[in-house]
C-alpha cells in the first residue's frame, strides 16, 4: 500500500484451480454461498472498502460493464464492509447490476481466496474470473492497492469464456 508490503493470509489460487465456496452476507444479512452462483460466468471483484474512492470507481465501472455482458455473467463486489453500508453505498451510486458482499463476519473470502490483508484485515484489490463449471480462468491481483485494475483484461477475460 503506498509502496510498503503487505502480507496475503489464506489460500494463494491458481487459473484451473475450482474456485473455492465461501459464504458471506448480502445487504439483508443473508448468508450466501459463493458456490450458489455456479451455472453463470463469474467476476469475483475484492475490494478494500467501497467507501474509498479507487473502489467507488471499479464498482461503478463494473456495474456499467454489466449490461454489455448479458445475462449470464454475474458480477460479485467483496469488501469487509457491513452489509448496511454496502446497501446505502449501492443506492446512493445507483449500483443495481452488481452484487455486493460482506466477508466482515468471518473473513471466509478472504481466507479461501487468499485475499486477506493481515495487517488491516480487510481484503486485496482482485479480480477472479471463473467460468460456469466453477474453474477460475483470470486473476488479478492488483500490486498497488490503491491502483485501479486493468479493466479490460478482465473484460477480455470473461468474452473469452464464450
Amino acid at each position: 500500500m503506498k509502496g510498503n508490503p503487505l502480507t496475503l493470509v489464506g489460500n494463494e489460487l491458481k487459473i484451473g484451480d475450482a474456485a473455492p465456496d465461501a459464504a458471506v452476507l448480502d445487504n439483508e444479512l443473508n448468508p450466501v454461498q459463493i458456490s450458489s452462483f455456479k451455472g453463470k460466468a463469474l467476476i469475483i471483484s475484492s475490494v478494500p472498502s467501497l467507501d474509498t474512492s479507487v473502489c467507488d470507481i471499479e464498482t461503478r465501472k463494473f456495474n456499467e460493464e454489466a449490461s454489455r455482458l448479458g445475462p449470464d455473467v454475474q458480477i460479485l463486489t467483496v469488501s469487509m464492509d457491513l452489509p448496511f453500508a454496502q446497501a446505502r453505498w449501492c443506492a446512493a451510486e445507483g449500483v443495481d447490476r452488481v452484487k455486493t458482499l460482506s466477508d466482515h463476519r468471518d473473513a471466509a473470502f478472504g481466507n479461501a481466496y487468499g485475499v486477506l490483508i493481515k495487517e488491516l484485515r480487510l481484503l486485496a484489490r482482485c479480480i477472479f474470473v471463473v467460468d460456469k463449471g466453477g474453474a477460475i480462468r483470470y486473476i488479478q491481483l492488483v500490486p498497488e492497492l490503491s491502483n485501479e485494475p486493468d479493466y479490460e483484461s478482465v473484460l477480455q477475460a470473461v468474452k473469452g469464456l464464450g
